[in-house]
């Protein structure tokens, strides 16, 4: 099946979702789930004695739920219980919880997002903006990267039309980029910045985000000039689109005496922007965002 991976958030917390293209609707964490409407310090735990009393009383249709490969802490990705909406709604009645009527008008209105998303898909920039405005991120920050999602997407377009697959070639042609223009490979790169299933792009600085939108963009033009017919020809062409942002950070790092690649990520320039009695607050991104 067609899927989309997301993480939405609720009272600041995150759930898993995968999108299916072909049923059109959302599948959910149950774990995350049952992680935000009870509080329990281990709900895969809370979930696993909820499903065998269910399955003791014939709910199937709650217990019957589908598993679908989720990212889990150490980046990787792990089967996991997932619920549409209908399945998620009948869950939420057996779980006492005073969020429980939140989380269903929640649950409502990603529904209706959604919906609203394909008759209009500039809304999903607008509600990234706001998302990102809310997790504290600056105004010029957010500009770079929502430009940066849409040169990702025009890559990702052409490389569609030279036949590639999604997955992992993708996930190749964008680890040459990367290791072409930063000199560290992604899994590198996250190590660098001590992420671990946290999205790079969300914890770049602004100069990280243009060069690596460079690299992309260059990337898809030479794509688009050369028009490779294989595989291995558009990994020459990655490796020749990352050495044009490459050559761009040398020339800036000679004139500045400073190095682009650095462990700064999201949570040291967002807490650095807060006066000092929020920080231990802020809460910040965990997102799979492209």
């Amino acid at each position: 099946m067609k899927k989309q991976e997301a993480i939405k958030v609720f009272d600041d917390k995150q759930v898993r979702t995968l999108w299916n293209e072909e049923q059109e609707k959302w599948y959910f964490s149950i774990v995350d789930v049952i992680g935000i409407l009870t509080e329990s310090p281990n709900p895969r735990n809370y979930w696993k004695v909820l499903k065998h009393r269910l399955a003791k009383e014939g709910n199937q249709s709650v217990t019957n739920c589908n598993q679908l490969k989720l990212p889990s802490a150490d980046g990787k990705y792990y089967l996991t219980d997932v619920a549409d909406t209908e399945q998620l709604l009948r869950l939420i009645q057996s779980i006492p919880s005073p969020k429980a009527e939140p989380f269903k008008q929640w649950l409502a209105q990603v529904g209706a997002e959604r919906l609203d998303e394909m008759q209009d898909p500039e809304l999903s920039i607008d509600r990234a903006l706001e998302q990102y405005l809310q997790l504290g991120y600056s105004q010029n920050w957010i500009n770079q990267r929502l430009k940066s999602i849409e040169v990702r997407k025009e890559l990702t377009d052409e490389w569609k039309k030279r036949g590639l697959k999604e997955g992992v070639q993708f996930a190749s042609l964008t680890d040459i980029i990367t290791k072409a223009w930063s000199g560290k490979s992604t899994k590198e790169y996250k190590v660098l910045k001590g992420l671990k299933k946290e999205n790079l792009r969300d914890n770049m600085t602004n100069t990280e985000l243009i060069l690596n939108m460079l690299a992309e963009a260059s990337t898809k033009d030479i794509s688009q000039a050369t028009k490779p017919a294989t595989f291995e020809e558009s990994q020459k062409v990655a490796k020749q689109g990352g050495n044009v942002a490459h050559v761009a950070m040398k020339e800036l790092e000679s004139k500045t005496g400073k190095k682009v690649v650095t462990a700064l990520n999201a949570k040291n320039f967002l807490n650095a922007a807060l006066p000092e009695k929020n920080k231990k607050k802020k809460t910040l991104p965990k997102n799979k965002t492209k």
